[in-house]
């Protein structure tokens, strides 16, 4: 068997080759795909927030048919419980010899790509059960913790403007997601090209491009990627500044932001260059792979204050604002 080419030059390939073939499918969402791409070779989880219509389930599944993984689908509701998505153990009876026992019959969080539709429309409790298959990558059932299956995505979309009858995540699982990706309205030539695509017979057919192996083989690769001392100097000054508790905090900070972003911010922002840089064909992190993963890392880590909703600035001002404040390092070589 020959040996599988697992390079930052083939991951440049591969991600080419992804895009392309998801650019046939989703029109106009390219940063959405670069920054799903990116958490997914880091091996992070994905909450996709945008208005309805804007192809964030399309985008999600043709992710999982490129990608030759199990998929499986949840539509949260309000009355969505706990086991409809870990599973639950039934009786069951051996009909030779009548004897009785407890089998666990496994629910749809066990696969590699598991997409939470408007995971906002259940309650606390249901997406507390969904937390621990994000974090630990296991289900705990009747005191017994069967491991899932690596890799595991957990892939989730919310509206953003819809209140009535949704449950905010709480911070502390909003943190679990490495990246809130925003998909926003199309265009207008966007939006031609997609009446046109969708209202016709053609069918487009998406083919497996990277196998379980091999994506578990790049998010290794990815790991190795150097991130010069300065640029990690540069990402935790962020991050810490994103914090109007602290006193070096610029003042729009203080004035703005209720609350910062934590240590895992740090962590996922010099993940998520580590990705992009190899997705590049690159080695090296560069200051631009930190800069393009910031805005998705912290939009979900950054709670803003009333008088920020009192002068109408929004996160993105916020940290809009943040990169414009900190001094850039200068590019490794």
């Amino acid at each position: 068997m020959a040996k599988q080419d697992v390079s930052a030059e083939r991951l440049k390939e591969v991600t080419d080759e992804i895009v392309s073939q998801l650019r046939r499918v989703v029109i106009g969402q390219d940063r959405a795909m670069q920054h799903v791409l990116t958490a997914f070779f880091a091996g992070g989880h994905c909450m996709i927030t945008g208005v309805p219509g804007v192809g964030k389930t399309l985008l999600i599944a043709s992710l999982a048919r490129i990608m030759d993984l199990s998929f499986r689908r949840i539509q949260f509701t309000p009355d969505l419980m706990p086991s409809d998505i870990t599973g639950t153990e039934i009786l069951e009876e051996d009909m030779s010899t009548g004897r009785r026992e407890m089998r666990f019959v496994r629910g749809p969080v066990f696969a590699n790509i598991v997409m939470a539709d408007e995971i906002n429309r259940t309650p606390p409790k249901t997406q507390a059960a969904l937390l621990e298959t994000m974090q630990e990558r296991q289900v705990t059932i009747g005191g017994k913790t069967y491991p899932l299956e690596q890799p595991t995505f957990v892939l989730a979309t919310q509206i953003p403007f819809e209140q009535e009858g949704t449950y905010p995540l709480p911070e502390a699982q909003q943190d679990r997601f490495m990246f809130n990706v925003m998909m926003d309205y199309l265009g207008e030539d966007d939006e031609v090209a997609v009446i046109k695509a969708s209202t016709g017979y053609a069918e487009v057919e998406l083919k497996p491009l990277v196998s379980k192996q091999a994506l578990l083989a790049f998010q290794e690769l990815i790991l190795k990627v150097q991130v010069p001392p300065s640029l990690v100097e540069y990402t935790v000054d962020l991050v810490v500044s994103s914090r109007p508790g602290n006193p070096t905090a610029p003042d729009f900070i203080k004035e703005y932001v209720a609350w910062g972003a934590g240590l895992r911010a740090s962590q996922y922002i010099t993940l998520g260059a580590k990705s992009l840089a190899a997705m590049s064909g690159r080695m090296t992190a560069q200051p631009e792979d930190v800069q393009a993963v910031v805005a998705p890392v912290l939009r979900h880590r950054i709670g803003l204050s009333f008088r920020a909703d009192v002068d109408k600035v929004t996160v993105e001002d916020v940290i809009v604002r943040l990169l414009e404040s900190m001094p850039v390092p200068v590019a490794a070589h």
